[in-house]
């Protein structure tokens, strides 16, 4: 049944920003586990090319562009790693504020029930006959 009053409708779409934020920090937790998988392949091959193996040295020509690769592909990831932790922000901010909503219309209608309830003693005391 879908919610009646706006506290509820306002509460369902918190929840639904609190999981759009538990994706975004998925997806930056993701982008941080692939940086740091990059940055040991990066150490690994900066070991190959200080090697002083012979078969190491044959390729160090190789190993260069491929750690240029490499640092360019770290740059993107850190490009994009920077756009989720905003997105995070971004979305954490969002429910924040909806949170903020869902308490302020829980307020008004507490205080619209009070009032309902006042006018409600006030026609029962207007409609009931002078007893004394």
């Amino acid at each position: 049944m879908a919610p009646t009053n706006r506290s509820d409708k306002l509460q369902r779409l918190v929840m639904l920003q609190r999981h759009l934020e538990r994706m975004a920090e998925f997806d930056l937790a993701e982008t941080a586990r692939q940086r740091r998988e990059l940055a040991d392949t990066i150490d690994r091959v900066a070991d190959a090319m200080g090697s002083a193996k012979p078969l190491h040295a044959m390729f160090s020509g190789h190993y260069a562009s491929q750690l240029g690769r490499l640092a360019q592909k770290d740059g993107m990831l850190l490009g994009l790693q920077q756009v989720h932790e905003s997105r995070v922000l971004k979305e954490r901010a969002k429910g924040d504020r909806l949170a903020e909503h869902v308490k302020d219309a829980r307020a008004d209608e507490e205080r619209a029930a009070d009032d309902e309830a006042v006018f409600d003693i006030i026609d029962q005391r207007l409609l009931l006959p002078d007893s004394f």
